[in-house]
């Protein structure tokens, strides 16, 4: 396990002494963090440039399964060889991926380079974490947090509005270009202000539950968004990659059983708290990419809207989420886990059943009033069923396995709203009045999706509630950053 060398824990904030590598921290996830959001503005300009209306969907959903299937890996890899050595890998690769996206010159080519930003996005995630853990107590990390979490707020605002500005007035490979100076800052301030004393442990890594689990999903991913169009549905090709796809996954759930530190705890989903809270955010990650991957596409394709406007009505998706977040901890004080989810996911489907109401003709400020409806109902859901588990089990695990089945459900929500767009558009030319009707049926999956939300909130135990009666400490801390 690393540990920070030569710090005294007497102080916190950017001034400190630990404040350098605060800020490098901050730097580090505001690179995954901006690039969660930055692309979806800039999908229309993309496709126009180099095709493959069809395929965008993989842009995401690579990403995705990169990120999330080498997040464990990493996280492993970090008590093996320490962090610093981790984050300047993970910050490389990103990097590398960045420079190859930005002059890529076709769809499969963009796509093969985001799985590279990915894998690079799983060593910073769990890496920055980690450090942010070693840095500060315990008592110390509820207020540390605060700056953390604000690196994503910044970045649900800066990220749509960058992508909108460099697709109408530069181009859409700024806005991986962009990547490049931050990165470079990113590694020079790791490498110059984080210093640690590596004490190697030998950690046990499930490589073959990670490959199977990877093979599978991207199998299953393909079949998906390539059904229909590249091969017919009931086609051997289409039958056996779905097949394959399955059988996979079905060999993944076998290995786990059996692994001695699996990729995703079977026992996890033994627990009703822990299956509810799990199952809530393999929902809320396809609602977010769902939305993210379509509403700036519909704005600028449907409704005439610039780029800058289109990333204006996805801003406020993602900046609603973390103001509801931050009072999300006064609530469920007062009313409980179970009644705070529950508002929020009536908030996200009533958001859900107003985007089924735009039409051809609907303004772009009612489509951001919609998404911020959305982004409120989902900060009182996402952050009370997680702290709930947490306080029910212990964070590290419940954690890990919280941010891996968002990032799973948002990779294959965008693949299966992928599908829906390409069953609707059939390979024809994409027009407005064609667009429409694809996306209305996508938003008609999204509110599906939130109503199950509601269905797995009502499922959570009432004696989830006990946790805040006790006080809890996973309670206590988060209420009070």
């Amino acid at each position: 396990m690393g540990r920070l060398a030569g710090v005294t824990a007497n102080s916190l904030g950017l001034r400190s002494e630990r404040g350098p590598v605060l800020a490098a921290v901050m730097l580090s996830t505001a690179l995954v963090a901006i690039d969660a959001t930055i692309i979806a503005t800039a999908v229309p300009s993309i496709v126009k440039d180099i095709g493959g209306f069809a395929e965008f969907p993989w842009l995401f959903s690579i990403y995705l399964l990169a990120q999330a299937v080498s997040v464990p890996i990493y996280g492993k890899l970090n008590d093996l060889f320490g962090r610093k050595p981790v984050i300047l890998w993970g910050i490389g690769l990103f990097l590398l991926g960045s420079i190859m996206c930005g002059v890529a010159w076709a769809i499969w080519p963009l796509i093969a380079f985001r799985a590279v930003q990915g894998l690079g996005a799983g060593a910073i995630m769990p890496t920055t974490i980690t450090i942010v853990g070693d840095l500060y107590s315990v008592r110390e990390r509820a207020k540390v947090q605060g700056y953390v979490a604000s690196v994503w707020g910044i970045a649900s605002v800066v990220g749509p509005t960058l992508g909108g500005v460099f697709s109408e007035y530069v181009s859409w490979r700024w806005i991986f270009f962009v990547n490049i100076p931050l990165c470079l800052l990113a590694a020079a301030m790791i490498g110059r202000r984080f210093h640690e004393k590596v004490e190697r442990g030998h950690p046990v890594i499930d490589y073959a539950g990670a490959g199977l689990l990877a093979a599978g999903l991207a199998l299953v991913i393909l079949g998906a968004l390539e059904g229909g169009q590249a091969w017919a549905w009931t086609s051997p090709a289409g039958i056996a990659i779905l097949a394959l796809g399955f059988a996979l996954l079905a060999g993944f759930v076998l290995v786990e059983r059996r692994a001695t530190a699996p990729v995703l705890p079977l026992w996890v989903f033994r627990r009703r708290l822990l299956v509810t809270s799990g199952l809530i955010a393999v929902g809320v990650g396809a609602i977010l990419y769902g939305l993210s991957s379509y509403v700036p596409t519909y704005a600028q394709d449907v409704l005439g809207a610039g780029p800058l406007l289109a990333g204006f009505a996805l801003a406020t998706l993602t900046l609603g989420w973390p103001v509801a977040a931050s009072q999300a901890g006064k609530i469920y004080l007062r009313l409980g886990f179970r009644r705070c989810s529950l508002i929020g996911t009536a908030l996200v489907l009533g958001g859900c059943a107003l985007l089924l109401l735009l039409g051809r003709t609907s303004g772009v400020a009612v489509v951001a009033t919609d998404c911020l409806i959305v982004g409120l109902g989902m900060g009182l859901t996402a952050s009370p069923t997680l702290i709930a588990a947490q306080s029910s089990v212990g964070w590290g695990v419940v954690t890990a396995s919280n941010i891996f089945l968002r990032s799973l459900g948002s990779a294959v929500g965008v693949a299966v709203f992928g599908a829906i767009a390409n069953a609707t558009i059939g390979g024809g030319p994409v027009d407005p009045a064609t667009l429409t009707t694809a996306v209305h049926r996508i938003f008609v999956g999204i509110a599906l999706t939130a109503a199950v939300l509601i269905a797995l909130a009502l499922l959570i135990p009432r004696s989830a509630d006990n946790a805040i009666a006790e006080g809890t400490p996973a309670v206590r801390e988060v209420a009070a950053d």
